[in-house]
């Protein structure tokens, strides 16, 4: 064997043993950032939750109608925000993505929501499947507490079934699920009283595409809002319903900060106190 055989066999085998040495090592990977699951590699997830990140937040949205001036996504761009900005605040939780498909109204034929073009809808049976589904994957790789956090009102029902079944099956397990009902609820978060004190009328703060969900679009996602368009109670534009119910000329990115900042908190409060029952 001529020298320079010898040398290139004795590399090709340096190669192959520092190649079977990095196949053997343990799969890690750097402490990662972020809080969005979707966002972060299998491996970072694992180690995270290895970490004490043992809580994740199930976001809820919805594709429904919103008047002529807010999209469709508006639930979905504000829950996707304030899940990460609940996450970080709790230090220990991480975020999966939105589910955005929620039950809007019946489909044979259209009820609710579904009286206006664009808005999709689940059975309510079919939205809890996918609820406790993703539930029960979280728990499979090593979550303790789940949270289901809704930003439409058509979601809770379900969200507090769910949580309720799934916490019968696993009594004692060290598992359980919230059901964020405080983050929605205008009472328990202080949205319609804050406005009260503004001086707004209940007509003006309205119920569906308003002034909250409005001011919460525009903090969030302003693109998303076609100002030309706001009118009290949609304007009744071509004569016909516009699923707006309240003023959403009196909104604002200004208070929708606010706006917003009232659900994280609501929400805080709720799960914390959950998490140390000692503290609330």
């Amino acid at each position: 064997m001529s020298p320079g055989v010898g040398q290139a066999l004795l590399v090709a085998g340096i190669v192959v043993m520092a190649a079977a040495a990095a196949w053997s090592r343990p799969l890690t990977a750097p402490p990662a950032q972020g809080v969005y699951l979707e966002e972060l590699t299998w491996v970072e997830v694992r180690g995270l939750i290895r970490d004490g990140k043992t809580v994740a937040i199930v976001p809820t949205g919805g594709v429904e109608q919103n008047g002529p001036h807010a999209v469709l996504g508006k639930h979905n761009y504000i829950v996707r925000q304030t899940a990460g900005r609940i996450a970080e605040a709790l230090g220990n939780a991480l975020v999966a993505p939105v589910i955005a498909y929620v039950p809007e109204g019946e489909t044979e034929p259209p009820g609710g929501h579904m009286t206006f073009a664009g808005t999709l809808s689940l059975p309510e049976e079919v939205f809890a499947a996918v609820l406790e589904h993703t539930a029960r994957s979280l728990r499979a790789h090593g979550f303790k507490t789940i949270c289901l956090l809704g930003d439409s009102g058509g979601n809770q029902a379900a969200q507090a079934a769910v949580a309720g079944e799934l916490n019968r099956d696993w009594a004692g397990s060290g598992v359980r699920v919230i059901h964020v009902g405080d983050y929605y609820d205008p009472k328990a978060n202080g949205q319609v009283a804050w406005l009260r004190d503004q001086g707004e009328s209940d007509g003006a703060i309205g119920s569906h595409a308003g002034i909250r969900d409005s001011s919460e679009l525009m903090a969030v996602f302003p693109e998303g809002v076609r100002r030309d368009r706001m009118a009290p109670d949609g304007g009744r534009f071509y004569n016909e319903p516009t699923g707006v119910i309240g003023d959403p000329t009196r909104a604002s990115a200004e208070r929708g900060e606010i706006m917003l900042q009232l659900k994280i908190e609501a929400a805080l409060r709720q799960i914390r106190a959950a998490l140390d029952p000692d503290r609330s």
